[in-house]
This record gives structure tokens, C-alpha cells and sequence, in this order.
């Protein structure tokens, strides 16, 4: 009778221990939500130069994705930062441009449908020296085309910037629009709307927390 009871008093052990150790193994789900930035100022038109060409004061825009909020240019050469705009330039915090684990790379499809980062993408790194971002700059290379005739840039529909923030985490971004409202201009707009309406960036994007490449 005793060694019935002690046997039984062991299995009940084992199995106590055994629901610990699962519980400990048990992944707490973490819920990624969408956010929408709207009227960024990246670097915005102060007037136009004597060549014509539109003039700005040549500042940078730092964000950090991780905290939804803008970070002062004092903080630049720090991992505070995940992304930051200059005009249609769109930097990430790494190589010449900061200090962090950042990278990016361009994908084509939907927003929505970016569920899962695939397994062989390659991040991009910043290297300003070579003329080079993760994001690459030009009408129709990344995230947006510029018509010379109507002088209007407008985001390209299924692009989505896939970034690696500073922290070594991921998030993805899409461009809506580059001008105040949120709203692209028509093509018979004021010289002076074109000027000074552009470089406020409206986006939306998904960080992930926890470290894995899942949205």
C-alpha cells in the first residue's frame, strides 16, 4: 500500500512538472497594428533658386517606427531612429547613415498581402559614399515616379519599403502621398502648390515587436 501511494505521489509530481515546463514554453502572441503617419515635413520647399530649381534648408527628418514619433536631428547619430526623410529620400538607420542594425529592401505586392518577410531577402544598407541607399533613390526605383511634365511625384501602387529598424527588428511601410492634405495635386495646379505643398509624407506601417519577421 505504501508503494502504491509513493508511486502515485511521483507520477503527480512528474506530471505537476511537466505542466510547468510547458507552460513556460508558451509564446504570448503579439498583436501588430497599423498606424498612419499623415503630413510628415521632409525638408520642405522655402522658394525657388535662381536656376529655377525648388530650394530647401537641406534638413533631415528622423522617425522612429518603434516609438511613432519624430526624433530630433540631435539624436542622429544614435539608435533612436529607424527611418528618415530628406525630400523623396528615405534613409535607414545604418552604414553612413547611423549606427544602428538597419536595412531595407523594396517589395512588390500589397500591404496586406506582406504577411511573412520571405526567408532569402536580403536587407540593404545605406552607404552614401557609393552613391548607394537601401532604398534607392530616382523616379521609378523604389517608391514613387516623378513626371517632368507635370512636375508631381507620386508613390507607385505595390510597393512596400521593408525595413530592418535599428534595433534589428522589422517593420513594413507604404507611401501613400507626398503632399500637405494627403491628397496628389492635379496636373493644372499652382506653381506655388507644387512648390510648397510636396515633401509631406503621409504612410502607413506594421512594426513587429517581438523580433520576427511575421505581420
Amino acid at each position: 500500500m505504501n508503494l502504491r501511494k509513493i508511486a502515485m505521489g511521483l507520477g503527480l509530481c512528474i506530471a505537476l512538472v511537466a505542466c510547468s515546463k510547458e507552460e513556460e514554453t508558451i509564446v504570448v502572441p503579439v498583436t501588430v497594428s497599423t498606424l498612419t503617419v499623415n503630413d510628415l515635413a521632409a525638408d520642405t520647399v522655402t522658394g525657388l533658386g535662381t536656376d529655377g530649381r525648388p530650394q530647401s534648408a537641406g534638413t533631415t527628418t528622423y522617425y522612429s517606427l518603434v516609438d511613432n514619433k519624430v526624433i530630433s536631428s540631435t539624436d542622429a547619430a544614435t539608435t533612436k531612429w529607424d527611418i528618415a526623410f530628406s525630400s523623396t529620400k528615405i534613409l535607414v538607420n545604418s552604414g553612413t547613415s547611423g549606427p544602428g542594425l538597419g536595412g531595407a529592401f523594396v517589395f512588390k505586392g500589397l500591404f496586406d498581402d506582406l504577411k511573412t518577410i520571405p526567408a532569402d531577402s536580403s536587407f540593404a544598407i545605406d552607404n552614401s559614399t557609393a552613391a548607394s541607399y537601401a532604398i534607392p533613390l530616382g523616379s521609378g526605383r523604389a517608391w514613387y515616379t516623378y513626371d517632368g511634365l507635370t512636375t508631381l511625384v507620386s508613390p507607385i501602387a505595390g510597393r512596400i519599403l521593408v525595413i530592418k529598424t535599428a534595433n534589428g527588428k522589422y517593420a513594413k511601410i507604404e507611401i501613400l502621398n507626398y503632399y500637405k492634405g494627403g491628397v496628389t495635386l492635379a496636373s493644372t495646379a499652382s506653381v506655388n502648390d507644387k512648390l510648397f505643398k510636396q515633401r509631406y509624407y503621409t504612410f502607413r506601417y506594421a512594426y513587429q515587436p517581438n523580433g520576427s519577421k511575421v505581420f
